[in-house]
């Protein structure tokens, strides 16, 4: 009976560390499965895409009188390595007549006087082309150039000097 009883015990240990081993491994291998999709997943998610354009922001003082063109900025990717490959193009409000762009350095320039009382800004995009095949090398990009106010306007005190103070703290649209 012994014997019986003893290899009855061995028998049901064996199908107890059998299954639950089986089982323990099918998890450990889901569970590192599942760890593995979603470190791809987060991969994925988090992958940083390049930026290509390189600029500041473009701002233009208005009333310009010179007879040059007026600098305004550069446009330039960070894909251009100074061997006059890429076409740089602008297009938008202005493109060509007001501002024009050099192909190959990216120097945007002023042609016209501007007046920032006509128009505060213009938006514009870029774009970096290949310039053997035309390719795009960056998506294009829109900015804008802001027309920077003068004071061409200074008031005119006639019948002057004038003598006033306002007291510190005071309300809005306060008198004496």
């Amino acid at each position: 009976m012994v014997n019986r009883a003893s290899l009855w015990l061995t028998s049901v240990a064996l199908c107890v560390l059998c299954c639950c081993g089986t089982n323990s491994t099918q998890k450990s291998l889901q569970r590192r499965k599942w760890k593995l999709e979603q470190s791809k997943a987060s991969l994925v998610a988090h992958r940083r895409v390049k930026r290509g354009w390189v600029w500041n922001q473009f701002f233009i003082v208005e009333e310009y009188t010179g007879t040059e063109p007026l600098y305004v900025g550069k446009i330039h990717s960070d894909s251009d390595k100074g061997d006059g490959s890429i076409k740089y193009t602008i297009s938008g409000e202005g493109a060509g007549t007001v501002f024009i762009i050099d192909e190959i350095t990216g120097d945007i320039h002023a042609t016209e006087r501007l007046d920032r009382e006509e128009k505060t800004y213009y938006t514009l995009r870029a774009q970096a082309r290949d310039r053997l095949t035309d390719r795009p090398l960056e998506p294009e990009s829109e900015f804008i150039i802001k027309v920077q106010d003068i004071n061409d306007s200074e008031p005119k005190f006639l019948d002057g000097p004038y003598v006033g103070s306002v007291p510190e703290l005071s309300p809005v649209g306060k008198e004496r």
